[in-house]
């Protein structure tokens, strides 16, 4: 079928560079264990060759020679699909073996269809192998380079070390495995940092078949840390004295390197070393511990100084910085974040015992309507952008296009041309590379720019009113939903004509807005425009499908049941939907973030397991200790964030690994067992937190604004269900039943007051669930087997109760993983699987969205601020949108989040015996789509 010269090419991607088109920061490790660099031209000659042998050179070729403009374009797409799926794996430069990409091409080819090119290039494979099986070789010396000298690469020494790290696991795991396949990828030369890396790449692609290898590449990759910190290879059962040792020299080098805040060096360093848990380094899984090594450990000249324990310890300091016994707080502050009971947010982790100490994670402000505000506006954005701040903007106030501007006697150009610098001023400040910049802008639905603004995310139209990355969110009023309802017109105004409608809501905002129809109707208002409201939620749920935004927040949800009503307006959320303070034109509202690790609270009780309610009120009373220290250590980019914040004192506690509790309980997440769960649970939080902040009053003083809020008032966030269902003039649907003594906190409260005027809010927690490895938030699973990307590359995840129970029934092995990844992480269509474990299983897209929104509901009748709700839709519909999101409003919801469908790609849908680089495709998003790990998500997680 080949001839000599086709045939030859196939093996021409292990061939020496012959052009410059490399990448000199990979290496291709060939058959021989030479080294060359790698060349993606021999991967286009390569297929250029398997499309010409195929077609016998019939159709292939223009009569001159010449490969045709099809295949030309075919083969120039497939190189770039198989290079970037090589680059994602290994984004560093590093060594991948002939057979890791001949895999990929191989890929590459069945997923686009060319079925009988794929099949052809299998047998030759297969071909080349039984041949290369039948000659006689000799299994080349490998050696490894230290300090310039090269020695015999020792296997025995290398599968002592991955035995080391797969101590605990048994028969789980088989180190000769890792080692075997990872000597594979070595060429002769290669320095011993490589070969951990190999180790480590070599362990990670064993995951999908076995979730312990997550923990043996975790720590062989805690290994490398080590060696890289401390300048030598160090064992795990040194590391108690080796950490003591270490600790006082990395303050002195932190500190004189201008990394760390000098008062760190005058905490009695002795007393914390003492407190060092290393054993606390075996708890991160691999992509945790990668991630804390990419983003968040220090370094000097690109090398870490930081190890796992000391930084959590750096990040405990850093907010007991002004404590009186402040080595007593650190050491419990270091607890609560090495046990993984409770994590700050990824600011704090950021920045805690820095010279940078901007610690808060959102920012929410109003602009004003003039240019001199607007600037400022976004001036400050860039500000609080610079130090890991995500942004919230209220743009309400901005006139309309066609406006009059008196200053000029010309006509305004509305929002969108200044919402298109609000989004270009976040791609500018990328804070410090560590992750992109991020804001988020708001409109009420009433503002005569609204039409153009549910265009910002399209990819069509004038490119100059497009904001491609900026996310934004309606702010929607109770009156146009009951206008909606009632298939009644609508009425968009510009914000110059009806200053005060922004600062109104519930029977106030009601009673203005019909008043500004009537004029309109008058011709005392001329700007004006009449539209269906009914029309306009569906364009504006069309819009959300498509685009992903905008979102969908309630104004009045936020505003009557908010306990700062008496000292201002909610006029947005922030970033993330989850935090619903009041600004002005003086104050920009701030608030700090950590989450408390659900899953890790639960304990046996008669059998059975339940929330340790000991356990979670002592985590609590530390956690809000620690956010509202945060609140006088933080960095303040810009004034009027700092008196605000001062003033008011909010913070925002939250939960995660919520879907793994349901696990551990084998509690369906469409279930009614599930909604009362997440009511029961939601209840324990919030209670002790309020209880926390009012010992905090008590020992502290209360915030400044307390006196006249509903907190003063004796309202208690469930009381605020009644002012919710009063203004809206009928019942707000949602159970109010309660099981602790919430008269006694208010009989409490009102007595020392509250320390902190909001303290309860859920955020995604993306990141920080990754370091902690339990599931974001109050997420469902995505998939039970997926691959995510964020910027510390790609890490195969595997739900690892589902893999505990398949084994107890004998169920897990090659071809479940197959039928798995087959079926894009789902269980439904694979016979097999008992039906009980089909239902505890479900992916988020197998669970109707409105069972999500029945347990947000019971968690928001709790909480004071609000939370990211994410809806999945597996086969969207105008009808489901609508009635789910109707349904959030009826419910009471503050606000909801990304509406997330189907993606176009998912688990690749083929096997390999181990070692692929691709056995399981990537997540990729969609327009429509948010993405698993969104970087800006992750401003306030």
């Amino acid at each position: 079928m080949y001839d000599t010269d086709t045939t030859a090419s196939f093996d021409a991607l292990s061939q020496p560079r012959q052009d410059s088109a490399t990448n000199p920061s990979l290496q291709v490790i060939r058959r021989n264990g030479a080294a060359v660099a790698f060349n993606p031209e021999k991967i286009s000659i390569a297929m250029s060759k398997a499309f010409l042998a195929v077609e016998h050179g019939q159709t292939a070729l223009h009569p001159q020679g010449h490969k045709s403009s099809r295949m030309r374009e075919q083969v120039t797409v497939l190189t770039q699909t198989v290079v970037t799926a090589l680059m994602r794996r290994l984004p560093s430069g590093g060594s991948v073996h002939i057979e890791d990409i001949q895999d990929q091409v191989e890929l590459a080819l069945m997923r686009s269809g060319e079925h009988d090119v794929a099949k052809a290039y299998v047998l030759y494979r297969e071909k080349r192998t039984s041949e290369r099986a039948s000659q006689p070789h000799d299994t080349p010396q490998l050696h490894i380079t230290i300090d310039g000298t090269k020695q015999p690469l020792d296997i025995a020494k290398l599968i002592e070390m991955v035995a080391e790290a797969c101590l605990d696991f048994g028969s789980e795991v088989n180190p000769k495995v890792v080692v075997e396949q990872a000597v594979r990828d070595c060429y002769d030369g290669i320095s011993f940092n490589e070969v951990r890396r190999a180790l480590i790449l070599s362990a990670r692609s064993l995951i999908e078949r076995e979730p312990a290898y997550n923990y043996v590449t975790a720590r062989l990759l805690l290994d490398m840390i080590r060696a890289e910190v401390l300048g030598e290879s160090v064992s795990h059962a040194a590391m108690q004295s080796r950490y003591a040792e270490y600790f006082p020299h990395y303050i002195k080098q932190g500190v004189d390197a201008g990394l760390l805040d000098q008062r760190l060096a005058q905490f009695d360093l002795t007393k914390l070393c003492q407190a060092f848990a290393p054993d606390r380094d075996f708890k991160f899984g691999y992509l945790g511990l990668q991630t804390l090594y990419d983003r968040y450990f220090l370094h000097i000249d690109e090398r870490r100084i930081e190890l796992p324990q000391i930084f959590f310890m750096r990040v405990a300091m850093g907010l007991a910085i002004n404590e009186i016994d402040r080595e007593d707080r650190a050491i419990e502050f270091y607890n609560v974040l090495s046990s993984f009971d409770f994590m700050s947010s990824t600011p704090t982790l950021f920045n805690s015992g820095t010279v940078h100490s901007q610690l808060s994670s959102c920012y929410l402000s109003t602009v004003s309507d003039d240019l001199d505000s607007i600037y400022q506006a976004i001036k400050e954005n860039a500000l609080l952008q610079k130090y890991a701040g995500g942004i919230g903007n209220d743009w309400t106030s901005v006139r309309a296009l066609g406006s009059r501007i008196k200053g000029t006697n010309g006509k305004s150009q509305g929002v969108i041309p200044f919402l298109k610098v609000a989004n270009d001023t976040a791609v500018a400040v990328n804070q410090g590379g560590k992750r992109k910049g991020a804001v988020c802008g708001y409109l009420e639905t009433w503002h005569l720019d609204i039409e153009e603004f549910l265009d910002l995310r399209k990819n069509t139209g004038d490119d100059r009113r497009r904001t491609h990355d900026m996310n934004t969110a309606h702010w929607m009023p109770d009156l146009f939903m009951q206008r909606v309802s009632e298939n009644a017109e609508w009425t968009l105004f510009s914000p110059s004509d009806v200053p005060d409608l922004h600062d109104k809501f519930g029977s106030a905002f009601a009673t203005a807005y019909c008043e500004y129809e009537r004029r309109a109707d008058l011709g005392e208002i001329m700007q004006f425009k009449r539209v269906s409201a009914l029309q306009l939620w569906r364009k504006m749920l069309s819009m959300l499908f498509e685009t992903g935004h905008p979102w969908i927040t309630f104004k009045d949800a936020c505003n009557i049941r908010s306990p700062q009503q008496h000292i201002g307006v909610v006029h947005s959320s922030n970033l993330c939907t989850e935090i619903t303070l009041n600004t002005s034109a003086t104050e920009i509202a701030v608030c700090n973030l950590g989450s408390v690790n659900l899953v890790g609270h639960l304990t046996e009780e008669n059998g059975k397991l339940a929330l340790d309610q000991t356990k979670l009120k002592a985590t609590i009373t530390t956690a809000m200790r620690m956010l509202d220290n945060v609140i006088d250590i933080n960095f303040y980019a810009v004034g009027s964030a700092r008196n605000s914040n001062y003033r008011h004192r909010p913070v925002g506690l939250g939960i995660m690994g919520f879907q793994d509790c349901l696990h551990a309980l084998r509690i369906p997440y469409a279930s009614t067992e599930a909604v009362e769960f997440a009511d029961c649970t939601m209840e324990a939080v919030c209670y002790q937190a309020y209880s926390a902040s009012s010992r905090l009053a008590q020992e502290r003083g209360a915030y400044s604004s307390f006196k006249g809020s509903l907190w003063d008032q004796g309202v208690l966030p469930l009381d605020t269900l009644i002012l919710l269902g009063d203004a809206r003039g009928g019942h707000v649907d949602v159970d109010r039943n309660s099981t602790l003594d919430w008269e006694a906190l208010r009989t409490r409260i009102q007595q020392h007051g509250m320390r902190n005027s909001n303290c309860v809010a859920i955020a995604p927690t993306a990141t920080i669930a990754n370091i902690v490895g339990v599931s974001a938030s109050i997420e469902p699973d995505y998939q039970n087997l997926y691959v995510k990307s964020n910027l510390s590359g790609e890490f195969t995840v595997v739900n690892e109760s589902l893999v505990t129970e398949l084994k107890v029934l004998d169920l897990w092995d090659e071809v479940m993983v197959a039928d798995i990844k087959y079926y894009d992480g789902s269980l439904s269509n694979i016979d097999r699987i008992p039906t009980e474990l089909k239902s505890l299983y479900a992916t988020a897209f197998e669970i109707d969205p409105s069972w999500l929104v029945e347990a947000a509901a019971r968690r928001q009748k709790w909480i004071d601020q609000a939370q990211s709700l994410n809806l999945y839709f597996a086969v969207p519909s105008g009808k489901k949108l609508h009635d789910t999101y109707m349904l959030a409003w009826q419910r009471g919801l503050k606000t909801t989040y990304y509406l997330r469908s189907l993606g176009a790609t998912s688990a690749e849908k083929s096997t390999g015996s181990g070692g692929e680089l691709n056995v399981v495709a990537p997540l990729m998003p969609e327009s429509k789509q948010c993405l698993i790990d969104d970087p800006g998500c992750e401003a306030c997680q």
